[in-house]
């Protein structure tokens, strides 16, 4: 008998199905690491804010994830692609156009904009080209892209206008996102400057979280009943959405080397150290201040864990990771438990999430801490600058400090900005906040669904909209108007 023929899947060289470029185990690990940052937000963002919320906005809130996740997905692949990852049109952002033919999704994927030069005009670090295809780079980002609009969307819960989220979704993506992630990862001058951010830091936590506030403080607040009284419509669901957000920072953290190679899985190691660190010491606070652990304190610690060792995931040793949750842990649990409730502008700002905590402070913080404990191997394995390090190591690690937080400025000032001029723009067309008669209401007058068949928020049996019974079948206590609170 002769040798049976290779299906053409794994022919190589020979097949135009597997090109000699082709790794298959990069290629599968990079769309299953697509594929977890995708559940982060679907649905692990959207159980998590359709339950973190009062019961009267559970469908509004969910819905505005699931929106923003659909509407970045096309906005990607027409023209924020290449905004993000193509090439210059200026140092900060990328040239737009489409990532939708097959001649360009099926090519060997490269980043054009990545080369390093040294000082001298010689090569330094070649260009990024994984071994898969464009197809697989171009919805990898994607899914970082549309979290970041997701964690946003966390500040303005609860009284946005739906038509008005509708349209700041694809501004602030072109008009915010893109510089960042061109600045940073796609070739623009802080990533040839060497500002670290390993995952997103700066690129997806601090401009959500300063990009959320900003567009919070223009949109207004809820209403003051809402304000005061705010309570989870089901904790069991929240942490549900919880551990989707964890286990799928594997993805979000472990793809970022563009390959399934030994800093990946430092990367991965480090996130869960530090999310569990984190999740640990701000729990152990609530304990120490409030005499008992609280279910949503310890999300909001996990988050701020994951979100401070997002920008030094891969470059730091696991002693830092557990430094990192630490501080994770402690500092943003103190500036939301502290300064939040002593500062007239934090109380002004109706953060409804307390996304400035959770991402901008936690971001910040992170990719400070990155300046300071990344360590020299690492970085060699991942920084387009050589002889990068963190300031504990020495040499021009105390520099690089410097950098950190100038890239920090960088990205909080362009988030105060960008999203002031979209929602001011927005405004000119439609308000950005919903009218108080359907604040009032809620998910029944924004969408005319509601997320549970029962009765809540003060509202009472009223046999005209719930139906009329016979007398022996009702219950005489319905009859009085017996309300269930939420």
């Amino acid at each position: 008998m002769g040798t049976p023929p290779i299906p053409i899947a794994y022919q190589s060289g020979t097949s135009p199905v597997v090109p000699d470029w082709l790794n298959k185990g990069d290629n599968a690990w990079q769309m299953i690491s697509a594929t977890l940052v995708g559940l982060q937000s679907v649905p692990g963002l959207v159980i998590l804010y359709g339950s973190i919320v009062k019961k009267k906005w559970a469908v509004n809130s969910a819905f505005m994830a699931l929106y923003a996740f659909a509407a970045v997905v096309i906005c990607w692949v027409t023209w924020a692609y290449k905004m993000s990852f193509g090439d210059k049109l200026l140092p900060f952002w990328g040239k737009a156009g489409p990532a939708l033919g097959q001649k360009f999704l099926l090519n060997w994927a490269a980043l054009p904009e990545t080369t390093q030069f040294n000082s001298t005009g010689g090569l330094e670090t070649a260009m990024a080209r994984p071994f898969y295809p464009m197809a697989t780079m171009v919805w990898f980002q994607c899914v970082f892209a549309a979290i970041t609009l997701i964690l946003l969307a966390g500040s303005l819960l609860g009284r946005m206008n739906i038509k008005a989220w509708m349209m700041f979704v694809p501004l602030w993506l072109t008009f915010s996102y893109t510089v960042g992630a061109f600045s940073l990862w796609g070739g623009g001058f802080l990533f040839h400057w060497g500002v670290m951010d390993y995952s997103g830091g700066y690129v997806i936590h601090l401009s959500s979280g300063i990009g959320g506030f900003t567009a919070a403080y223009w949109v207004g607040p809820r209403l003051k009943r809402d304000r005061e009284r705010f309570p989870p419509n089901n904790v069991l669901l929240t942490l549900a959405g919880a551990g989707s957000l964890w286990l799928g920072w594997a993805g979000f953290n472990g793809g970022d080397p563009y390959a399934a190679n030994i800093d990946s899985s430092m990367a991965v190691l480090n996130t869960n150290i530090c999310a569990a660190t984190s999740l640990l010491m701000w729990t152990s606070l609530d304990v120490i201040f409030f005499n008992k652990p609280s279910v949503i304190g310890a999300v909001q610690g996990m988050i701020t864990g994951l979100v401070c060792i997002t920008p030094g995931a891969g470059l730091v040793q696991g002693w830092a990771a557990i430094v990192m949750g630490i501080l994770s842990g402690s500092v943003p649990w103190f500036t939301m438990m502290i300064v939040h409730k002593k500062s007239k502008l934090l109380q002004k700002v109706d953060d409804t999430l307390g996304v400035f905590h959770t991402h901008a402070v936690a971001g910040l913080l992170g990719e400070i801490l990155t300046g300071v404990f990344a360590e020299p191997e690492l970085c060699n394995l991942f920084l387009p600058v050589t002889n990068s390090r963190g300031g504990v190591y020495g040499g021009n690690g105390g520099i690089q400090v410097g950098k950190q937080i100038v890239g920090g400025l960088f990205i909080i000032g362009w988030n105060l900005l960008a999203p002031t001029i979209i929602c001011l723009a927005i405004k000119l067309v439609i308000p950005l906040r919903m009218p108080d008669d359907l604040l009032l209401i809620g998910d029944d007058a924004v969408h005319g669904e509601e997320a549970y068949a029962l009765w809540g928020d003060g509202e009472k049996y009223d046999d005209t909209k719930h139906g009329n019974y016979p007398d022996e079948t009702l219950d005489p206590k319905l009859s009085t108007g017996a309300t269930q609170v939420v």
